[in-house]
């Protein structure tokens, strides 16, 4: 994977020369992709990279699905774009379809990306309860604008002034780093999520307007949130009359092995937020909430104007999302291929010391690299070099890394992903462990 073409070196040095560097991390992968089908992503040369994180986390069909590629062709010639106040068939066919999926969240509003759905969600929460006050996790994260970045704690925080008035945070419930302890050594959420609360009632001052949660937080290393959580933190959010607002930008639209993930705890939030997974890799986002809420933040004067708000295109692309994820059973395959792939992980921890943890639901599942399973002392430099020879190798394998923690590698392939490629990923991410840590 390294011995680029010429072609692509010089591609690669016109990017350094015009492309600002956006990801916080330095320069870009050493890869010009050229075309994607499937799994997998090629360069010119035809060289294929398995795509474990589905592009950004979004492709759950894999890449150039052929109901994707037909909607999209048939759209763009037909109903692209329109002035943000009128309406398409495609978009009130989606909306009607995404407020039947969520008993008591009928009203929906399509947007383009997963921090302006937040941003539309969190200003709703602000208007309708009064308050201007946001809680969320200090592992989080939810987007990079406004509001959506006050939120967010587990990047980005430092050098760009002061975040909103009234961000707040509470620590996430670790298993594999529990901050509160049951008497037998395990992770005691109860107790943690009381002492946040007392946190938070200390600081509000009286504005308390939502609290905005992922059920797994990816970005802050796939930290599932255990069964029994989000209805306690329901729970709290309604003794406070604060609104609960759940991102369910990556764990949505069956990547969990359900089509939402707090549908496992049985909790209906009173937003919900979609993007990512809904559009299959293109620009689609989603705000969920109940007809009373709706209502309410319209007599106040609700405002959330955006250029393609209710665009017809990726509504198509959304209806037709749904309908392979219905008609193909891709949530079960979720399941399924998520414990293939859980067991294979299991066996390379069994292998490789550096393993320390796995965790995650159905095809969403974190793997935290450490210097020692008996330590679990962080080894982020390690995890950094898995991740370049799993690349070299020919694996693409996203790896978060955050203070106190390793690298924790995101693995989340297509919904579509075969038996085959799930065991090819595995042998390159073996090979890889294999040559890093000898």
């Amino acid at each position: 994977m390294t011995d680029l073409s010429a072609a692509d070196r010089a591609d690669l040095a016109r990017a350094a020369r015009h492309l600002v560097r956006y990801s916080g991390a330095g320069d870009f992968l050493p890869f010009v992709a050229d075309r994607a089908a499937g799994s997998f992503v090629y360069d010119a040369s035809g060289r294929a990279v398995l795509d474990f994180t589905s592009g950004q986390m979004s492709a759950v069909l894999g890449h150039a699905h052929p109901a994707i590629v037909e909607v999209v062709s048939t759209m763009v010639g037909r109903l692209d774009h329109l002035f943000s106040g009128m309406l398409s068939r495609p978009v009130i066919d989606l909306g009607e379809a995404l407020g039947s999926l969520v008993p008591g969240l009928d009203r929906v509003l399509l947007l383009t990306t997963g921090a302006e759905s937040n941003e539309a969600a969190l200003r709703m929460a602000r208007l309708v309860t009064g308050g201007w006050e946001v809680v969320g996790f200090s592992q989080s994260w939810h987007g990079m604008t406004g509001a959506a970045a006050s939120a967010t704690y587990s990047a980005g925080r430092r050098g760009y002034g002061p975040p909103a008035v009234g961000s707040m945070a509470i620590p996430a419930p670790n298993a594999y780093r529990p901050r509160f302890t049951t008497t037998d050594g395990g992770l005691d959420w109860q107790r943690e999520l009381d002492d946040g609360f007392d946190l938070v009632d200390r600081q509000t001052a009286g504005g308390l307007a939502a609290f905005i949660a992922e059920p797994i937080l990816s970005s802050g290393g796939v930290i599932d949130l255990p069964e029994g959580y989000l209805p306690a933190l329901l729970e709290r959010c309604r003794e406070r009359g604060m609104l609960l607002v759940l991102d369910e930008a990556q764990t949505g639209i069956g990547r969990t092995g359900r089509m939402f993930a707090h549908e496992r705890d049985g909790v209906v939030p009173d937003v919900l937020t979609l993007s990512k997974t809904l559009g299959a890799g293109l620009p689609l986002a989603a705000v969920l909430t109940s007809a009373e809420v709706e209502e309410r933040a319209h007599e106040r004067g609700f405002l959330f104007y955006t250029t393609h708000v209710s665009d017809p295109l990726p509504a198509a692309v959304g209806l037709a999302v749904l309908d392979v994820v219905a008609r193909e059973s891709l949530a079960r395959r979720a399941v399924a291929a998520g414990d293939r792939l859980r067991r294979g992980l299991l066996e390379l921890q069994d292998r490789h010391e550096c393993v320390g943890d796995i965790r995650g639901r159905g095809l969403l599942l974190g793997v935290e690299i450490v210097a020692d399973r008996t330590s679990r002392k962080p080894a982020p430099e390690t995890g950094a070099a898995i991740s370049r020879r799993c690349f070299e190798l020919g694996l693409s394998m996203n790896i978060v890394q955050l203070p106190a923690m390793g690298g924790v590698f995101r693995i989340a392939p297509p919904l579509t992903v075969t038996d085959e490629e799930l065991d090819l990923g595995l042998d390159i991410l073996d090979r890889a462990l294999t040559d890093v840590t000898g």
